[in-house]
């Protein structure tokens, strides 16, 4: 029974989402403007409220025992409610992708043939601790002129309910259907499992969270869904790198904020530059709390390194430990990352501009960067806006997600009464 009541209720509310889509579907651009500045300016005058709750969920996660990275993720401040804010203003500053015809080709015939950029309909998002992906999904679906169903985890619950309220009086204000963000209120797992069945109401799921929950999605739905395992993200110091950049990457991508994806999880380093290198990116990695495990070779240069596994170069440790290993040239590097990276995010450090092609072109990555931080592999930093995910699959897209990958496209063909046999 109680099965039974989820089952219609949750149904009830992705059929109300499904028809705002249509609404959504046909706004012009300064309507969807309008409405992502109403969204910001009621986040911001909802701050007090938003942060309570914030603070519930927060005090919750720690008496919880969960980790120092997902309690960073979790915590909202009045600086990052404003960067929520801020990042809804931007994506109304953003050119709308909406109704764009991207090519234009004409047929021997005379047919004029296009592509037309269009909404994708319902995304559904399902999604961990994090509670800015509420604002960020609702303002960039909007923009593209999609819906969304958001189902946030428990431990960020009370705070989603906050921001939620917040969106939705924005939309009011411009007159649009509050279920065109439509936030779930329940923890219960089994709404994940049946979101996931409703294949003739939502066009795709995107999953932000741990591998587990990525694994689940994927194994479970009957939708399409844009994956993100993890980031096993690695800078490769180059025989020919700037020592001293090297290590401004290396601290940066590690140190910054060692909970999030582009955080570096492993450190490669040619042999000809291990002796200068590591010593000194181990004692600035150890001043900062950071734990290194090494290879034999890197051991043998920072005698205090922990032994590195097999099962360390596959990790994704959202937290200040870090793999390193000496490698014998730039192709080892290569191989490495082949078999141990994430589709993620990848760098190399070097002033060698043919290694630094060949690197940008065999590297199998999502965002590969040449002498630049990790960090910037985010939608925001790219300049697409607050983004709504990082695929590393390639079907429909590949790296941070904007606008764009939030619309599909279809074929518009403008004749004079052509007929493609002879009408008698």
């Amino acid at each position: 029974m109680i099965e039974q009541k989820l089952t219609t209720e949750l149904e009830d509310r992705v059929r109300a989402c499904r028809a705002a889509a249509r609404q959504v579907a046909n706004l012009g651009t300064e309507a969807k403007n309008r409405a992502l500045h109403a969204m910001a300016d009621e986040l911001l005058a909802s701050e007090a409220e938003i942060l309570a709750a914030n603070a519930v969920d927060v005090d919750a996660a720690k008496a919880n025992g969960l980790s120092a990275a997902m309690v960073d993720r979790l915590t909202l401040t009045p600086e990052r409610l404003a960067g929520m804010a801020d990042a809804l203003r931007e994506v109304a500053s953003f050119d709308d992708p909406v109704g764009e015809i991207t090519k234009t080709w004409r047929r021997p015939n005379g047919l004029e043939v296009g592509y037309m950029r269009i909404p994708l309909g319902v995304i559904a998002m399902i999604y961990e601790a994090r509670p800015n992906v509420t604002s960020d999904a609702a303002g960039l679906c909007l923009k593209a002129g999609n819906t969304v169903v958001l189902r946030g985890g428990s431990e960020a619950f009370h705070s989603n309910q906050a921001v939620a309220e917040a969106l939705h009086r924005g939309l009011e204000r411009e007159g649009l259907p509050p279920a065109a963000v439509t936030l779930l209120p329940t923890t219960d797992r089994a709404a994940i499992a049946e979101l996931l069945t409703m294949n003739a109401l939502i066009d795709l799921v995107i999953p932000r969270g741990g591998e587990g929950l990525i694994r689940y999605v994927d194994e479970h739905s009957r939708i399409p869904v844009i994956k993100h395992y993890k980031g096993v993200c690695h800078l490769y110091v180059d025989e020919d790198a700037d020592l001293d950049a090297a290590l401004r990457l290396l601290i940066d991508g590690k140190t910054s904020r060692p909970g999030v994806c582009n955080a570096l999880e492993t450190l490669l380093v040619h042999e000809a530059v291990a002796g200068a290198f590591l010593p000194m990116a181990a004692e600035a990695l150890r001043a900062r709390g950071v734990e290194l495990r090494g290879c034999p070779k890197t051991r043998a240069l920072v005698p205090d390194a922990a032994e590195a596994t097999e099962d360390d170069y596959f990790a994704e440790y959202l937290a200040l430990i870090l793999a390193a290993r000496v490698v014998p040239d730039f192709d080892a590097a290569l191989d490495h990352i082949a078999r141990y990276g994430s589709n993620h995010t990848e760098v190399i450090a070097t002033n060698h501009l043919g290694r630094a092609r060949r690197f940008r072109r065999e590297v199998d990555a999502s965002v590969v960067l040449v002498n630049a931080s990790s960090r910037f592999s985010d939608g925001g930093q790219l300049g697409l806006g607050a983004e709504i995910g990082i695929s590393t699959t390639k079907l429909h897209a590949y790296g941070p997600m904007g606008l764009e990958a939030l619309t599909t496209r279809k074929f518009v063909v403008m004749g004079e009464g052509q007929t493609r046999h002879p009408v008698e």
